[in-house]
Parts: structure tokens; C-alpha cells; sequence
């Protein structure tokens, strides 16, 4: 009989997964950028959800330019224009993070500590800036669960973004484990292919603006990792693990499950 596989470390994307960052952080930071550089632009919840098909904050906003503001008069050159747009973003970011805006999502806390209190090992993997993924923890995590977290990865330490591999293969070396001894939790199509293509297991709890994305691959979509007074639900999981999901559905996404899941 072959050995169960044992789950060794606990990967999580950030923005959107962790936290509602991009709708109640990153595009109200946009927005207030906007008005300090008295720009007539203002993204609402609906017009961001399309731009975050773009990976990324400095490409999103580009993207934004180049296809939707093709009249306006550049102050510089777009890529200087870009820069300093993304730079008072992220300063008003890092403030709303600071001022505790944004929280954690439901079940994360808990299954963090219980990553932790079974001895698996946590990581982070995100596009964002790791300077925005600290301050994000900073803000949102209490210091403990902070210095559980071993391995960041993120979006300014490789060449490539999701849905490319490259930040999950960073994580992998810096944990020195293979994809068979870990799971991700994510909340895009971007980050489960790039888990996809790392060989890494992902479990996909989605978001407002995910709901509706692909995620054919996953082991399983939930609508969180639910807590015992917020229970998750089960949208969609790989036939494999059926026999798992009464221990799940209406419950809590478990370190014994996600164990179980990885075995299969």
C-alpha cells in the first residue's frame, strides 16, 4: 500500500484570499492617488473587478491607460507616469492597511493557528510587492501569527507574475519541499493555473470578483475556509475527494483535510 503523503507546508496567496485587499484596499488606494493627482478617474466595485483580469497593480494601471484613457495628455512618459501613479497608491495602501481597514478573511486566522499547532510549515505567495505583503500582515495579523509564516514570495522577486509558475517555484525552493508535500489556498483562475503549473494542489475560496472565473482544476472551490460560527460551502470539487465532502460542506476547511486532499 502506497504511504499517505504528508502535507508539510500550507501556502497562501494574499490579495483576495487572505483578505478583501483589492476591492477595500488596493483599488480605494487607486482612487485616492487619483484625487490627490487631481486625475478625473474613480473605479468603482463592478469596473475594478474587470481590471483585475490584469496581474498586477503598475500593469493593471497601464492596462487602464493604454485602453481606456487613450486621449489623456501623459505629464511624462507612461511608464514614469505609471511609476509614480503606483507609488502614491501604494503609500495610501500601506495607510489603510496601518488604520486596520482591511481584515482577514473568514476561517484564516484559524487555520493559520492550526497550521502552526500541527507543525505545518506557512508561506506566502503573492504578485504583490512583498513591502505591500508585510504591511498587509502587519495590519491584519497578530505578531505571532506573523512569525509562524516562514517563506514570502512575491510579485518584485521574480521575472515573471501569476499565472506564470515563477513566484510558487520561489516558494518552493526557499521551503526546500517538493509540490507534492504542499497545498495553496487561492481565489483566481491567475492562481491556480500558476499553482497548476508549479505542480502544487490548490484549494480556491472566491471572492465577489472570482465567483464567476474558471476553476475546473482545483480540488475544491469553497466560498471560504469557514469558522465555527461561519460555516464554509462546497461549490465544486474533483471527484476524487467526494467522499471527503460531508466532513466539509457546512463545516470547516481542516489541516486533517487539506492532509486528506493531498493524498488523493
Amino acid at each position: 500500500m502506497q504511504e499517505k503523503m504528508k502535507l508539510k507546508a500550507l501556502i497562501f496567496d494574499v490579495d483576495g484570499t487572505v483578505a478583501e485587499t483589492e476591492r477595500d484596499g488596493h483599488r480605494v488606494a487607486f482612487n485616492l492617488a487619483f484625487d490627490e493627482l487631481n486625475l478625473p478617474w474613480q473605479w468603482d466595485v463592478d469596473f475594478y473587478g474587470k481590471l483585475l483580469k490584469i496581474g498586477g497593480g503598475k500593469e493593471r494601471f497601464t492596462y487602464y491607460v493604454n485602453n481606456y484613457q487613450q486621449d489623456f495628455k501623459l505629464p511624462a512618459s507612461l511608464d514614469e507616469f505609471v511609476l509614480n501613479v503606483h507609488k502614491i497608491k501604494n503609500q495610501y495602501y500601506a495607510q489603510l492597511v496601518q488604520d486596520k481597514t482591511i481584515k482577514l478573511r473568514t476561517g484564516v486566522a484559524r487555520l493559520m493557528t492550526e497550521a502552526h499547532e500541527k507543525n505545518v510549515r506557512l508561506a506566502i505567495a503573492s504578485t504583490s510587492a512583498v513591502k505591500n505583503v508585510k504591511a498587509l500582515l502587519d495590519g491584519t495579523c497578530d505578531p505571532k501569527m506573523i512569525s509562524w509564516i516562514e517563506v514570502i514570495a512575491a510579485g518584485d522577486m521574480v521575472e515573471n507574475k501569476k499565472p506564470a509558475p515563477d513566484i510558487y517555484q520561489l516558494a518552493l525552493k526557499k521551503l526546500n519541499l517538493s509540490p507534492h508535500e504542499c497545498v495553496t489556498i487561492e481565489d483566481t483562475n491567475q492562481g491556480l493555473v500558476a499553482a497548476t503549473k508549479a505542480n502544487i494542489k490548490a484549494i480556491i475560496t472566491i471572492n465577489d470578483y472570482t465567483k464567476d472565473e474558471n476553476f475546473d482544476s482545483a480540488m475544491v472551490v469553497l466560498n471560504s475556509l469557514g469558522d465555527e460560527k461561519n460555516p464554509c460551502n462546497v461549490i465544486q470539487y474533483q471527484d476524487e475527494i467526494s467522499s471527503l465532502i460531508p466532513q466539509l460542506d457546512k463545516k470547516c476547511l481542516t489541516i486533517d483535510l487539506i492532509d486528506d486532499i493531498l493524498s488523493r
